[in-house]
């Protein structure tokens, strides 16, 4: 699976048009059951309002939207393609509108869903996701800044050390590209212990 943009947490954006208000939420769902967690929490914190209309995307390929009342194509439909302009996917957007008496017909709706979704969306902080492997080796303190140096070097993010008996290191890299790390440590070490490599998954990197 190729790498993929999303948000990191959710972002909040209003959006007036002749007295109704557009409440866009944008969050990050990775799955299913987390979008429609998303969409329950806006739900209940928006009782009184007359629509929440919402749109996801998640990486897996499972697209869904609803008008959620709207008149076809006004509503979810243009929040969905916000989030397509956006270029992100795992991402649900929940717009709530409170109706503001004066009706605001087919292109007003669009024109006013669309701006509150990209909002939100504009205002979410954006992370790359990659595949990548979370290793961890542990080594003798002789072995510990040499071994800090290779890690380093390969271009992978090292957390704290942990400092006990031996050194614990631990590290986050892209995926496919611990094997050149791993030979390297093993020579240094002399065969003396294993990188522990955990399977490949997504995660900012």
């Amino acid at each position: 699976m190729p790498d993929y943009r999303t948000i990191r947490g959710s972002a909040v954006y209003t959006y007036e048009e002749k007295r109704s208000r557009f409440i866009a939420t944008a969050a990050f769902a990775d799955t299913e059951e987390a979008a429609l967690a998303v969409l329950e929490r806006v739900r209940a914190a928006n009782r009184t309002a007359r629509h929440n209309v919402y749109a996801y995307v998640l990486q897996s390929g499972r697209v869904r939207y609803s008008d959620d009342g709207e008149p076809a194509k006004t509503a979810g439909t243009p929040v969905l393609e916000a989030i397509g302009h956006a270029g992100v996917s795992d991402v649900i957007v929940v717009v709530t509108r409170y109706f503001g008496g004066i009706l605001l017909g087919t292109g007003g709706l669009v024109r006013a869903y669309t701006a509150a979704a990209a909002g939100a969306l504009a205002a979410a902080e954006l992370v790359q996701m990659r595949s990548v492997v979370d290793c961890a080796l542990a080594v003798p303190y002789a072995q510990y800044e040499p071994a800090r140096r290779l890690i380093e070097q390969a271009g992978a993010r090292l957390e704290e050390p942990e400092f006990a008996g031996a050194v614990t290191l631990r590290w986050r890299m892209p995926a496919g590209q611990e094997g050149a790390l791993c030979a390297a440590l093993g020579e240094l070490l002399r065969g003396a212990a294993a990188v522990t490599v955990s399977p490949p998954h997504f995660a900012p990197f």
